[in-house]
């Protein structure tokens, strides 16, 4: 029986090294389009809720209503605008996400003295829109009673708020590294897919196949120089993320690098697979597209947490590698997170690499192998 021949393998990924440098698409798909797409998505996208436009209907004109509507013009959130008796038209129509009723006789009740309401209406079909400007409230309550009243509201306690590892909350230092798993995940399964479908297609691969080669020196001389470029593309990601955004790094670099490669490995096999099962480039993109990007992006974690999917989901998302290599990239980056607190997500990832990486060679071999 013949044994693993790195000298085969490593004439075959020379020869993919030769056909990547001839391809200057490649090259640029690797190395450019992460950058770009983090960059682009990194500022298109954004959980702070801000400038929301607020509908006033004031019918007092008093002074203490101008205060409360600078309240809420200060707080950086509100766009006030002035509605008279259309606003509940405006939430009607879209125009405003919320709106602010301000009764007759409301600045006369604060001069005497007397306890004044005023009421706040949210347009709730956007739900999650409702819940961040509902977290908004509270703080411009308390300040609303400070300068009207002239006293903040009585407590029977103080509790006291702090953020650890992302002190400003700032949605970026959350979005950027969990972007970055997405498009790397789903680069390395195009370029892989791809790439050895147009092979098929074109049957070279039957030729190669011809030669002394076994289809895992193939295999092992295939992944090799893809494997090197999408690290390569991770790095300008890594870029970036740290001088473009400002996203901390608190972690150890070997140990992101760890984790980037079992991920790579994991996406690299993927497309492998997609590619020996299709063997057409443009049915291999489809599968790439709905088996890389929409799993990533819906059940990783990205936008929704997996602590609120149902069971089924909860537990069908530790089979994605993007699931784990999310929590890894984030914990790195942002909490320092050791070799230790990362076993669960790092032995994830290695057994999904393999376990994908054996399926590939397998349905390579069973297909192909004489």
């Amino acid at each position: 029986m013949k044994r693993f021949d790195l000298h085969r393998a490593y004439s075959v990924a020379r020869k993919e090294v030769m056909h990547i440098l001839r391809d200057p698409f490649t090259l640029a798909l690797a190395l450019g389009l992460p950058v770009m797409l983090v960059t682009f998505f990194g500022y298109a996208i954004d959980f702070e809720v801000r400038d929301i436009k607020l509908a006033v209907s004031d019918m007092d004109q008093g002074p203490a209503a101008r205060r409360l509507k600078e309240i809420f013009t200060s707080s950086g959130y509100f766009v006030p605008v002035e509605a008279g008796s259309g606003a509940v038209g405006m939430l009607d129509s879209g125009r405003a996400a919320a709106a602010l009723f301000i009764e007759p006789g409301f600045s006369r009740t604060v001069m005497g003295g007397a306890p004044v309401t005023a009421q706040f209406v949210m347009d709730g079909s956007d739900n999650s829109k409702a819940a961040a400007v509902m977290g908004y409230l509270p703080g411009i309550q308390r300040a609303a009673a400070l300068k009207l009243g002239g006293t903040a509201p009585a407590e029977a306690f103080s509790l006291e708020t702090r953020f650890l590892y992302n002190p400003e909350l700032n949605s970026r230092w959350f979005t950027i590294p969990g972007l970055a798993a997405i498009i790397i995940g789903l680069l390395a399964i195009l370029m892989t897919a791809l790439t050895v479908a147009r092979e098929w297609e074109n049957g070279s691969m039957e030729l190669l196949l011809a030669t002394p080669v076994r289809p895992l020196e193939i295999i092992a001389g295939k992944l090799a120089p893809y494997a090197l470029l999408v690290l390569a593309g991770v790095f300008f990601v890594y870029l970036s993320a740290r001088f473009v955004f400002g996203v901390p790094f608190a972690g150890s670099h070997l140990l992101f690098l760890l984790a980037c490669l079992l991920y790579v490995v994991a996406a690299l096999s993927q497309g492998l697979f997609i590619s020996v099962a299709t063997r057409q480039q443009q049915i291999a993109m489809q599968f790439s597209i709905i088996s890389g990007l929409l799993p990533s992006l819906l059940l990783s974690g990205f936008i929704f947490p997996i602590e609120s999917m149902p069971p089924f989901f909860h537990y069908f998302t530790m089979l994605l590698p993007p699931r784990w290599f999310m929590e890894a990239a984030r914990g790195i980056f942002l909490k320092g997170a050791t070799m230790q607190e990362l076993a669960v997500p790092l032995l994830a990832l290695a057994a999904l690499s393999a376990a994908l990486l054996v399926l590939a060679m397998k349905k390579f071999k069973t297909d192909l192998e004489p």
